[in-house]
């Protein structure tokens, strides 16, 4: 018997916020002049986002002088430090978390006393005593249940996370073991008009997912998987803790890097995957031109990428805790039977690959 994905719960702060609210919200962060904001207006439109989440209701307000979180004043000064944006992550983080991981355990016949090894996914947030304790406590978990954190990873940290929960059910074939993801990408705005914050700004969301993994023969088995590390990508895709958020470098190059890398690693996955067996592709929505390159690269239709790209639609980048909405999706599709094989990238260039099997 394997291990397998059993259920997903997920969870989102507050309303959708529309995409467009955010690019004004961004002009006037910016002061951007006329042409630098129609330049603006069109990287939103083309990000094939309409709306995300945020744990900050500062960017659906018509002024500054309504701000909550960043200051009143019209230049965000003094803007807002790395301090202040933990503080918003230790109060916000546990009760997304608690919201997933409760929606994902009332899925499954498990209840939280059941549950043997807990398995926390962040890179946008980090406190000790840590958000996995204070989930424990909220959740009803016994105190003796093995906690492990995964941090700062980037957007392929759920992969990251599903392999420890395979490889902790080899060595304990009973275990019961909760995946719990949390990103609150959002707190991190950076305000200096550069390239990489643009592109940033422009994408990431904030929101939670947590999976039950156990060995069974039900939901997405966990067949094989493969990391990859694409060098060329080293200083494209980045991330760093700065006096003000922590910050990430992301060029526009990712999406070729990508496909250039892919192309290149072809061989490697067909030895590993059978690829040629595998119709379905779940891809992390890390924007619309890397679903768009990812997609030529393994001559995916567009059709078999329709959850990948509803999920970027609708709740944008949220970093580690996107692939998770694209496979519950996944999971909820009757359509959809047989051999998955799941992608994420992430700083490095790092591409994580998860084949699955949904029966």
């Amino acid at each position: 018997m394997n291990s397998s994905i059993i259920s997903i719960g997920l969870a989102n702060p507050g309303s959708p916020i529309e995409q467009s609210s955010i690019a004004n919200f961004m002009q006037a962060a910016h002061q951007l002049e006329d042409n630098e904001a129609r330049k603006l207006n069109f990287l939103y439109k083309k990000s094939g986002i309409s709306s995300r989440h945020s744990v900050l209701t500062d960017f659906e307000k018509e002024t500054h002088e309504d701000y909550s979180f960043f200051p009143k004043s019209e230049n965000l000064e003094p803007f807002p430090g790395t301090k202040a944006r933990m503080e918003v992550f230790r109060a916000e983080a546990p009760k997304l978390c608690e919201e997933a991981a409760r929606a994902c355990l009332v899925k499954s016949n498990i209840t939280a006393d059941q549950i043997t090894h807990l398995i926390l996914v962040s890179c946008t947030g980090m406190v000790a005593p840590g958000v996995e304790l204070e989930l424990m406590k909220t959740l009803g978990l016994s105190d003796a249940v093995e906690r492990y954190c995964i941090h700062f990873m980037g957007c392929y940290a759920a992969f990251t996370g599903l392999k420890l929960a395979d490889k902790i059910l080899h060595a304990e074939l009973d275990a019961k073991v909760l995946v719990v993801t949390v990103e609150l990408c959002t707190i991190h705005f950076q305000k200096e008009y550069i390239e990489d914050n643009l592109l940033a700004n422009s994408l990431f969301a904030d929101g939670a997912a947590a999976a039950l993994v156990m060995n069974s023969d039900k939901g997405l088995k966990i067949k094989s998987y493969l990391s990859q590390v694409i060098r060329e990508g080293e200083g494209d895709m980045a991330w760093g803790i700065g006096d003000f958020g922590f910050e990430m470098q992301l060029s526009k190059y990712v999406p070729a890097l990508l496909d250039q890398g892919i192309g290149r690693l072809k061989g490697v996955f067909e030895e590993k995957f059978n690829l040629s067996k595998i119709k379905n592709f779940a891809i992390h929505p890390g924007g619309k031109q890397i679903l768009q390159k990812v997609q030529e690269a393994f001559g995916i239709p567009v059709e078999a990428n329709k959850h990948a790209l509803d999920v970027l639609k609708n709740f944008g980048n949220m970093s580690s805790v996107t692939i998770l909405f694209v496979l519950h999706r996944f999971l909820a599709d009757p359509e959809i039977s047989g051999d998955i094989l799941a992608l994420g990238f992430g700083p490095g260039l790092t591409l994580e690959t998860l084949h699955l099997e949904k029966r």
